[in-house]
């Protein structure tokens, strides 16, 4: 099973590994586009007040452009431990087992803006740009990942996927045909029985699903199969229909 996790706004700052090596993580494919999303970004930031407007950072945030600057020289840590907020603090990956971090190392890519899918263990830089951000000097983002991203993922040939990002992520990067993959939305039944998709908890949600699988390494190569270990590990999954699975919290 392959795991797709969004990425977050919020990010730990330094780290104690080398510099960022675009050919030398998970789909290495990807080493063109990530080099010319680097570039731009780091071409923006020549220009402090342009970089302002186009990454839409306020006042306290202006420090960020510095950051997208030094993006090819930076210290780098694994992504997943780059990462913040609800969504990776419920995963608390700092705090699982060596053969926990190993197995999320194994099943788990998070897919950045400018990085594309990158796996949990894979060193990255700080960075600051979002998906929807218009680079000046390269294409749109979505024109510039999704059929890069969905031809790698293809060639990466996973049994089954098991795609928890947003939106706006998969819109970077469709899932390829012939590929075995649920998309999971989080949801919860309320009194009159109508289940609703969830927003405040569906990060946090999401995060702890992660967290259990890391814990418990289950191997899993189908949908039938995820919601069978979910049952027995006390969790609820359903399958919704459209290619989709709800998490109920």
């Amino acid at each position: 099973m392959l795991i797709l996790l969004p990425p977050s706004e919020t990010k730990r700052p330094g780290g104690t590994g080398r510099a960022f090596d675009a050919a030398g993580i998970a789909l290495p494919v990807l080493a063109p586009q990530r080099a010319a999303v680097m570039d731009a970004l780091i071409a923006l930031s020549t220009d402090e007040d342009a970089a302002a407007r186009v990454l839409k950072l306020g006042p306290k945030q202006w420090g960020e452009v510095a950051v997208n600057a030094a993006l090819r020289a930076a210290p780098t840590m694994p992504a997943v431990d780059r990462y913040t907020g609800v969504l990776y603090d419920a995963l608390g990956a700092a705090s699982l087992s060596s053969a926990s971090r190993r197995w999320l190392g194994g099943h788990v890519l998070i897919h950045s803006a400018p990085f594309g899918p990158v796996g949990a263990l894979d060193g990255i830089p700080a960075y600051r740009l979002g998906a929807g951000t218009s680079l000046p000097g390269v294409p749109a983002l979505r024109r510039l990942w999704a059929d890069a991203v969905s031809s790698a993922l293809a060639e990466h040939r996973p049994r089954f996927v098991l795609d928890l990002r947003s939106e706006a992520y998969v819109a970077l990067g469709p899932l390829p045909d012939g590929i075995p993959a649920r998309y999971v939305r989080v949801v919860s039944e309320g009194p009159d029985g109508a289940v609703r998709a969830l927003n405040h908890f569906n990060k946090h949600a999401k995060g702890a699903l992660v967290r259990l699988l890391a814990q418990e390494r289950p191997r899993i190569s189908s949908a039938a199969g995820l919601v069978r270990w979910a049952d027995a590990a006390g969790l609820r999954v359903r399958e919704s229909g459209a290619g989709e699975l709800e998490l109920h919290a």
